[in-house]
């Protein structure tokens, strides 16, 4: 736009850009972002056996694979040596690599023995591999105190 002045002078066009808004829209991101990053890291004690999930639908025979306080296995009510896991997980699915087993283990279970279970059903080709909880009831409350 071109405009004049009283005195006979022509008003020159600008041709900048205005980058207030761009600031303010980058600043409100970097505040998000402050305030989100340190949320996504975790360092927070969990209690894993509990659960509010919805259950899933369970097949019509299940495959439980139940790891004990004393780390024995028990393939459904029998109880497995963990040499022989991937014989009797072949023997009750007969072959069948898809079908999903439902590993259940006791709260003192330690993690690296219950990883040290799951990869050597890996091992065996059976992937698809359920971790099975306590289900509980969800509470009115913000969930449950952790000690």
């Amino acid at each position: 736009m071109a405009g004049s002045l009283d005195e006979g002078e022509e008003m020159v066009e600008a041709h900048e850009i205005n980058v207030t808004p761009f600031i303010d829209v980058m600043l409100v991101l970097l505040i998000i972002f402050m305030v989100a990053a340190p949320l996504a890291t975790v360092d927070v004690q969990v209690d894993l056996p509990g659960s509010t999930a919805e259950p899933a639908r369970r097949p019509d025979k299940p495959l439980y694979l139940t790891v004990k306080e004393d780390l024995t296995l028990a393939l459904d009510n029998e109880t497995v040596q963990p040499g022989d896991l991937q014989v009797a997980v072949d023997e009750f699915t007969g072959g069948n690599r898809d079908e999903r087993v439902f590993l259940r283990a006791d709260r003192a279970v330690s993690y690296g023995d219950l990883m040290s279970i799951m990869n050597a059903l890996r091992a065996a080709g059976y992937l698809k591999i359920a971790l099975v909880g306590l289900e509980t009831a969800p509470t009115a409350g913000s969930g449950e105190a952790l000690p």
